[in-house]
């Protein structure tokens, strides 16, 4: 073996063991911990109830706003005459209204179904009395509900003594009276015709 064979020899054996003296390096960091462990460490020690849920009694709403609101709608019916200017009104005459600053085709659009039927009350088996208060307790709910277009069916008469629509007549007085009501009119036929009628309601919050 010639001199630089063992020189390089030499080199070789320095370098394997300056890299044998170097320290290991040292292990990679712990993952961190997942979230049920991390939620088993905070609730160590801690004893669970005896009931895994507490069941609340269902509250119950007070009576007084119900008394209250069938209050004001005695009250509301008390006050709409079942006789008006135009009671005269013949058993085949169709119901139209309109409040006084409406616009001219609202009855027009109304007559089409243009407003979606949003609430629905049926007279049949009332009494002039008792449709009476039912109307004003219908009134005073569909506009706390904010619904604008409702449909009250009246009938057509045929069950009754005389064979005329009392309650048709006395509706068209009824609404009429009532500040709330905007317009109303006959139904289409395929909403009841002759024996309902469509009204417009003003909104809760309309003056």
């Amino acid at each position: 073996m010639d001199g630089d064979a063992k020189e390089q020899l030499k080199r070789l054996r320095k370098a394997l063991a300056a890299i044998s003296a170097r320290p290991p390096p040292p292990p990679p960091p712990p993952a961190p911990p997942d979230d049920h462990t991390l939620f088993m460490r905070a609730v160590e020690g801690v004893q669970p109830l005896a009931f895994d849920y507490f069941v609340h009694p269902p509250s119950r709403p007070s009576p007084w706003p119900l008394q209250r609101w069938q209050d004001e709608a005695r009250v509301m019916a008390e006050a709409m005459s079942d006789f008006w200017p135009w009671d005269e009104l013949e058993s085949g005459e169709e119901l139209l209204y309109l409040r006084p600053g409406m616009r001219p085709d609202t009855l027009k659009r109304l007559r089409r179904g243009e407003w979606v039927v949003q609430a629905e009350l049926d007279l049949h088996g009332h009494t002039v009395d008792s449709g009476r208060l039912a109307v004003a307790e219908f009134l005073q709910r569909s506009r706390r509900a904010n619904q604008r277009c409702v449909r009250i069916i009246h009938g057509k008469g045929l069950g009754s003594k005389q064979k005329q629509p009392v309650l048709k007549l006395k509706l068209k007085n009824w609404l009429a009276q009532r500040d709330e009501v905007l317009a109303f009119a006959q139904a289409r036929a395929v909403d009841g015709g002759s024996g309902a009628v469509l009204a417009l309601i003003k909104g809760w919050q309309e003056r």
